[in-house]
């Protein structure tokens, strides 16, 4: 039970200084709402002052041991003014801008080396099953899993092939849901490759040359048939950005595995800390991507038949996510 006394010293503690603290509390809703910038000069200075009052009301009441729903008032009254003064204030668009302007290419040129690995990754597993596939067509169904090639495979004929590649209605009925459908399909994948990487980076490796593979066979499948260069343009369109994202999401997962494996000073702990400042942002970088990709397969792909204009969006677009990576962000600070 508090005595009376107790009480009694509250109510004459609040009632010289709360005339401050509803002050400081209007102030801080202001700051809160519109930011810093929302408060005139003559109100900036008064919150930095009451803020101060504040926390000295706090000591004394924790000294004489008020009430203790006046110490939880002023507790929160501090905290959240202290985060209105010291806190950085900055609208949702400035981390955007930030981020697309500085941390994000930033991040790639830093992890180069890795990104480097997971195109290497996927390379090598598009090289061994294009000759995979030319030694023995029967590899092709060993790497395609059921339902993928839809149809497409040694057996169909080279018109079939050819019809998937030009044929396709062109009109936009139904791209909108298939363009979700891909990017929810692509999205899984580029965070199952980022997830993996942290166990020792095997995982993600595999996954990545596995996809390889796939292309591979695939590619080594239209190329016996005279289908090798519009293959390549059905590809372009989406595939320049889309797989290109898959091997930034292995990079990223292959920058946590190696602090895993090889900590150095650090504890294994702060290690993956450290490596997920830059890991983290190629995991963003590979979603938007595949947000990009998803647009170009749903949509372009279909809408554009030519073979020609097929390869200029694609590697165009490949060209601005390069210019994007390796030329913002360098001013210094």
């Amino acid at each position: 039970m508090v005595d009376t006394a107790t009480l009694m010293r509250s109510a004459r503690f609040r009632h010289e200084r709360e005339a401050d603290w509803t002050r400081l509390e209007t102030l801080v809703t202001k700051a809160e709402r519109g930011g810093a910038q929302s408060l005139e000069f003559s109100e900036a200075r008064d919150l930095a002052a009451l803020y101060r009052q504040a926390t000295t009301s706090l000591a004394i009441a924790r000294e004489i041991s008020l009430d203790k729903a006046l110490l939880n008032y002023l507790e929160a009254l501090a905290a959240r003014a202290y985060l209105s003064v010291y806190a950085p204030q900055e609208q949702l668009g400035g981390v955007f801008g930030r981020f697309f302007t500085r941390s994000a290419p930033q991040a790639m040129r830093r992890s180069a080396g890795y990104i480097a690995l997971g195109f290497l990754c996927m390379g090598l597993g598009a090289l061994v099953g294009f000759m995979l596939y030319l030694e023995n067509a029967d590899w092709f169904y060993v790497f395609m899993p059921p339902g993928l090639g839809d149809g497409r495979g040694p057996d169909a004929s080279t018109e079939f092939l050819r019809g998937f590649l030009y044929e396709a209605d062109p009109s936009a009925d139904g791209l909108g849901s298939f363009a979700t459908y891909l990017f929810s399909h692509n999205t899984r994948i580029a965070i199952f490759v980022f997830g993996l990487g942290v166990f020792a980076c095997l995982p993600a490796v595999l996954l990545t040359f596995y996809n390889g593979l796939i292309l591979g066979a695939f590619y080594a499948l239209h190329v016996e048939r005279g289908l090798g260069w519009d293959l390549g343009g059905w590809l372009s369109i989406h595939g320049v950005t889309e797989l290109s994202a898959i091997c930034i999401a292995c990079g990223g997962g292959m920058q946590l595995g190696f602090a895993v494996l090889f900590p150095g000073q650090n504890s294994r702990k702060e290690a993956l800390r450290l490596a997920g400042r830059d890991a983290v942002k190629l995991a963003i970088v590979a979603a938007l991507m595949l947000v990009a990709a998803a647009l170009l397969e749903g949509f372009g792909r279909q809408l554009v038949q030519d073979r020609t204009t097929r390869y200029v969006i694609g590697w165009g677009v490949g060209v601005l996510w390069l210019a994007w990576f390796s030329m913002v962000g360098r001013r210094a600070s």
